[in-house]
């Protein structure tokens, strides 16, 4: 039918109605009745889901009804130590608690899950900077699991070894660990749950390590500190993304703002997100490196994809000669 709209090309785009004694006319009229058939047959395909033709359009028709997965109980996490449980659940600034002291406040772990949950949400818009965010913070989560399994890897060789010697020494472990329903509604949420986890399971192993005579006080602290600040700092840098990109102003930032033709509330959303996080790296940008979940599922065209590598490739060239005022990535 594409050959045929091709070849009857002047008489459907004629403004005006066919005369019947053109050449084409019957040719015509048998190429409105062959389109509306396809019409048909691809609304009868959509309502069966485009099932195989040996199943019943009753069976076909079914998927629709099909409702969303549910877990049969809620998921639980056991939290044994006090410091990986402060990082779950935060604390407060001094302000919001009611010190006079104006104490520190850390940034919990359910907030941050929060927080990602939203740009997990934002990224359906094809927002690049949502993109962007998601890349890197589970980057640095990957970074900080591996940093905290080697470490405590190192210290379970050195506890095996002395079951070599006769001395079996255990793990400890609470005698009444915190039961946490956790219930995230994204993979996000989970992701900050197996840091928490990770690091929980390594403070155990410094205390052991500590009670057995392996390490001193002093030592278990720095090292538990030491992994602390590594994780709180991660948690804060995320803060920025909810302050901002949350905003109803830049909310419906995407990728066609950046494109030749955007309108003036666009090119406004492009100047401002710029002028906050920075450019977008060209692969992020492109699609080319994308996070390991996201709602995005735009399909871009080749011409679109060339469009998007001359934007960001224009980008880099302005990072590079200074014309942009930036305050950089993420962490």
């Amino acid at each position: 039918i594409d050959a045929e709209r091709e070849v009857l090309s002047d008489l459907i785009n004629s403004t005006s109605d066919p005369d019947d004694k053109h050449p084409n006319y019957f040719r015509y009229m048998e190429y409105l009745d062959r389109e509306e058939q396809l019409k048909k047959e691809a609304s009868r395909q959509h309502q069966r889901h485009h099932a195989d033709e040996v199943v019943p359009d009753k069976e076909a028709v079914s998927m629709q009804g099909i409702g969303q997965l549910v877990a049969e109980e809620n998921d639980v996490m056991d939290v044994h130590t006090r410091e990986a449980y402060r990082l779950f659940i935060g604390r407060a600034r001094g302000e919001a608690s009611g010190k006079t002291d104006n104490g520190y406040g850390i940034t919990s772990a359910k907030r941050v899950a929060a927080i990602l949950r939203s740009i997990w949400n934002l990224s359906a818009n094809d927002n690049p900077y949502a993109d962007w965010m998601l890349v890197q913070v589970s980057e640095k989560v990957d970074e900080l699991r591996q940093g905290l399994q080697q470490v405590t890897a190192d210290h379970e060789k050195v506890i095996e070894k002395e079951q070599a010697r006769g001395l079996r020494v255990s793990i400890l472990k609470s005698r009444a660990p915190v039961e946490v329903e956790l219930g995230f509604r994204s993979p996000y949420g989970y992701m900050v749950v197996d840091l928490v986890l990770d690091f929980d399971y390594y403070t155990r192993v410094i205390k052991t390590m500590v009670q057995k005579n392996r390490l001193s006080d002093l030592e278990g602290r720095a090292e538990i500190q030491k992994q602390t600040k590594k994780i709180r700092a991660l948690f804060e840098s995320t803060l920025p993304y909810q302050k901002y990109l949350l905003r109803e102003e830049l909310r419906g930032l995407n990728r066609a703002d950046y494109l030749p033709g955007a309108n003036e509330d666009s090119k406004k959303r492009v100047e401002a997100a710029r002028g906050i996080f920075g450019d977008v790296p060209t692969d992020i940008f492109t699609g080319v490196l994308r996070p390991r979940h996201s709602k995005r599922r735009s399909d871009v065209s080749e011409q679109e994809m060339r469009l998007l590598i001359e934007v960001a490739q224009g980008n880099e060239s302005e990072h590079e000669s200074g014309t942009e005022n930036q305050e950089g990535g993420l962490i």
